[in-house]
């Protein structure tokens, strides 16, 4: 399937923020299940420094700062990526052996995916997220059975529900309230899973909605999502990680469809944000997001050209001083 994103994120400042550094994460990595055929980063005003790089996650990020004066930040990413899907893997390995390949053993060659089994800032662990991941835990299951039996619990178990729970909520209050929005329910399952010594990583990207029947979709409505990667250790390298969606209880192998599209892979949503800085003035501001993703008809240009509209979302910061550094997300 081919994808056509267009994600437009506008800050506006009272007073102005005089000086910005800011890294944003807008550009769809390229894998061997999504290939990135266009990509383009529109920035108003114009930053006085722009460099593209590779985080320690291998996913491409974009660090630009602003030394001018400005009410408004716009900016927009277009891009057009092409997906593929397939089916979740064979993992033979239970879940007790893969826990067992993250121990240390002295001589025994180190495994990158280890990173992702200790706590991070918005998955930390717990013996709430021991009990709740328990049931999903029978002996010797093998490690992917298990993740799919823990998304299908939460998918069952929570209900999504928008402005239920901040940016900044932390996971455990999500698990006791059992409601929440994507990237609650990511941040739980990450948790649940660690918390048993299983890898597990965040992912952060895009989904492709349909409107309701008698409807027409509307530009900007569409938001970015989050969904959960789990490690078999017995698969081929490649292959080892695989996807899980407890928001819709969908999985597959690298993706739970080819309607997904994946932005970065992080320990959790504070790796991957899509944009954040650090701003020197603007004592308060409002954030307004858009995302349009759309499928782009057989024979058309491979390229974005459309505009979303906005759903805006407001968050407002009180400070006595304007002229204060803060950091924002």
């Amino acid at each position: 399937m081919k994808l056509r994103i267009t994600h437009q994120t506008r800050y506006e400042y009272l007073p102005a923020v005089e000086t910005a550094q800011h890294m944003a994460y807008l550009q769809p990595v390229s894998n061997p299940y999504q290939r990135l055929l266009s990509h383009t980063l529109t920035i108003s005003p114009t930053p006085e420094q722009m460099t593209q790089t590779l985080d320690v996650f291998g996913n491409p990020r974009c660090f630009f700062s602003l030394q001018t004066p400005h009410h408004v930040l716009d900016v927009v990413a277009h891009s057009v990526v092409s997906t593929q899907t397939r089916a979740l893997p064979s993992s033979r390995v239970s879940w007790e052996q893969a826990r067992e390949q993250f121990r240390y053993q002295s001589g025994v060659p180190f495994d990158a995916a280890t990173e992702f089994v200790f706590a991070s800032p918005f998955c930390p662990k717990a013996p709430e997220f021991v009990a709740y991941a328990r049931p999903s835990f029978a002996p010797g299951i093998s490690v992917l059975a298990v993740a799919q039996d823990l998304m299908q619990r939460i998918h069952s178990d929570f209900v999504y529900e928008s402005q239920s729970t901040h940016i900044n909520t932390p996971a455990l209050d999500a698990l006791a309230q059992r409601k929440g929005v994507c990237q609650d329910f990511a941040h739980i399952m990450i948790a649940c899973l660690r918390s048993m010594g299983l890898a597990a990583r965040y992912v952060s990207g895009y989904l492709l909605t349909q409107p309701a029947p008698g409807s027409v979709k509307l530009r900007g409505s569409d938001a970015s999502h989050a969904w959960v990667a789990v490690y078999a250790p017995d698969l081929p390298a490649g292959q080892r990680w695989c996807d899980f969606d407890p928001t819709n209880n969908r999985a597959g192998w690298h993706s739970p469809g080819e309607d997904y599209v994946t932005l970065a892979t992080g320990r959790d949503f504070s790796d991957v944000s899509p944009l954040r800085g650090v701003i020197h003035g603007g004592a308060s501001h409002t954030l307004t997001v858009g995302v349009t993703v759309e499928p782009v008809p057989n024979g058309m240009q491979s390229q974005s050209q459309t505009s979303s509209q906005s759903q805006t979302q407001s968050q407002s910061q009180s400070q006595s001083q304007s002229q204060t550094a803060k950091e924002i997300p």
